[in-house]
């Protein structure tokens, strides 16, 4: 997309959700998107909002104007680091219930070539427990999660299970017990595929020290 093809108007109102989110930690609500604007209607705001999601710049849910997110080539339109939408805490351990925390967002550096050319949806995680240290996952570290459908046995996932939720690998073999979930620490059992097992994401790098590193 040519940076053209965004209105004077659209691209005011993609700015103003930037800088509040990082300024505050959170996306605007609408009172604070019509005085930025300084417009009195809500609808003024959605017909803008929706042209920007139309156009691939924000992804924004039903449930709230708070849960707008701008997407990679938004933050490219503006010349900007892209915004990192942070989930929350996630287990490495035994599944736990999946927190997410609307609001905290990191960052990334714009000379990080490695998440300016991703365009798929990513979003961070900070990991809970130990299962995954031989993947080089400890607790407490920061994982980066592109969402996507399909996966290889291999892959270090984001599941979900029923409520919960957990960081494991992705194991798919021509034998018992076929489908599984494999910890990265004898510790740890395997978790096996149910109904209730849905795979949300590919875990692709882990953040030290300001540096993304690859997982082994």
């Amino acid at each position: 997309m040519k940076k053209e093809t965004i209105t004077e108007r659209q691209k005011e109102l993609l700015s103003l959700i930037y800088d509040y989110v990082k300024t505050t930690g959170y996306p605007p609500a609408f009172g604070e998107m019509r005085e930025g604007l300084d417009v009195s209607s809500n609808q003024s705001v959605i017909d803008l909002l929706e042209k920007l999601k139309k156009k691939g710049l924000i992804r924004r849910e039903e449930v709230g104007v708070r849960s707008i997110v701008i997407l990679p080539l938004g933050c490219e339109i503006l010349n900007k680091p892209p915004l990192v939408s942070f989930l929350g805490t996630i287990s490495a351990g035994t599944p736990i219930e999946s927190i997410e925390i609307d609001g905290e967002w990191q960052s990334m550096p714009s000379h990080d070539e490695k998440l300016k050319k991703l365009k798929d949806e990513v979003f961070l995680l900070k990991i809970s427990g130990d299962s995954m240290v031989n993947a080089g996952i400890n607790d407490g570290a920061i994982v980066l999660v592109k969402t996507q459908k399909e996966f290889v046995s291999g892959d270090i996932v984001y599941a979900q299970i029923g409520d919960s939720a957990t960081v494991k690998r992705f194991i798919s073999e021509d034998k018992p017990p076929f489908l599984y979930l494999k910890p990265e620490n004898p510790n740890y059992s395997i978790i096996h595929f149910t109904e209730d097992v849905l795979l949300k994401g590919k875990i692709i790098s882990i953040i030290k020290n300001g540096r993304w590193w690859p997982l082994h």
